[in-house]
């Protein structure tokens, strides 16, 4: 094995590490509420990045991947209802002026309206086979392009990745917005600390008894976040890196069913309107736009992908 870099953490390298850990507990101690999953994921990056030169580079490689799980953890700093009025019934009507399904039965609805009188079993466990590969597997995707040696298309995924999020987030604050699972079960007023609902998912509990779905939106002190909707971006994001970097057939057709998949599952479920869908996906193709069309043009800006490539390939 050859590396030109040494085995052992340098010293400045080594600060950086705790220190920027030292701050991320602190912060989060202080402001949001220590939860084990922090002392967990310390640890973790603690014996990656210490044990040998090879988990070092692969600690760094992930750190878009950090950086976006401490950013939505640190939205709880200051919550996006706090900024922003929520949007609960101007987001409706729109939804249903573009989109509505008129019935015999109900007249005007929205298609979460009408998909919520029409479900059936087969759905109901796709849309919880989908929805459970949101983060995974565009991680996975990111690690088989890291570990196959790919690392400079790696770090172009990861980051735009990242920005995607941060683009999000952002959208978040600039119009903090109610899913349609809210409007369904509390009507159009904003109601702080509302705790997260499975809404549609619920069905794929009942159907595997494997209710996963409950403790991830039981534990989301935020839900007034559904413009856009990132469900729907993160998987098209490693779908245009796929088929960017001709990763083959499985890949791509494996990311375009899921992708489509989650859309879908989106708006059946009442998790999010069709223009949060929309938005989500114009938010995928804003991220990859912006890095790789201008970010990546600006000279000092090429230069540091290129280094953080060097360091991770060692």
């Amino acid at each position: 094995m050859t590396e030109h870099q040494p085995t052992r953490a340098t010293l400045r390298e080594s600060l950086l590490c705790v220190g920027a850990l030292a701050v991320w507990l602190v912060v989060t101690a202080l402001f949001i509420g220590f939860r084990p999953e922090h002392t967990f994921m310390a640890l973790l990056i603690l014996a990656l990045f210490f044990s040998s030169g090879v988990t070092r580079r692969l600690t760094v490689a992930l750190v878009p991947f950090f950086l976006f799980g401490i950013s939505y953890d640190w939205m709880n700093l200051c919550p996006n209802y706090t900024v922003n009025p929520v949007d609960t019934i101007g987001l409706y009507n729109t939804e249903k002026a573009l989109f509505g399904i008129n019935t015999e039965q109900w007249g005007l609805l929205t298609p979460n309206e009408f998909f919520a009188h029409h479900t059936f079993a087969a759905a109901d466990f796709l849309a919880g086979v989908f929805y459970l590969c949101w983060v995974p597997v565009p991680i996975l995707f990111g690690l088989w392009l890291y570990f196959k040696g790919r690392r400079n298309e790696y770090l172009h995924f990861a980051i735009v990745f990242l920005l995607v999020n941060l683009i999000g987030f952002a959208g978040y604050y600039i119009h903090p917005a109610a899913p349609p699972w809210y409007v369904a079960g509390h009507g159009f007023e904003a109601i702080p600390g509302t705790k997260g609902e499975v809404a549609g998912l619920a069905a794929f509990g009942q159907i595997t008894g494997w209710n996963v779905f409950d403790g991830l939106y039981a534990r989301n002190s935020n839900i007034f976040a559904a413009v856009p909707s990132l469900h729907s971006a993160y998987t098209l994001v490693a779908l245009l890196y796929a088929v960017r970097y001709r990763t083959g057939a499985a890949w791509i057709t494996a990311l375009a069913v899921i992708t489509v998949g989650i859309w879908l599952t989106a708006v059946y479920t009442s998790h999010h309107y069709i223009i949060d869908v929309l938005l989500g996906i114009a938010c995928a193709l804003t991220g990859y736009a912006l890095f790789e069309y201008l970010l990546m043009r600006i000279p000092g800006f090429n230069r540091f992908v290129n280094k953080y490539t060097d360091y991770i390939n060692g």
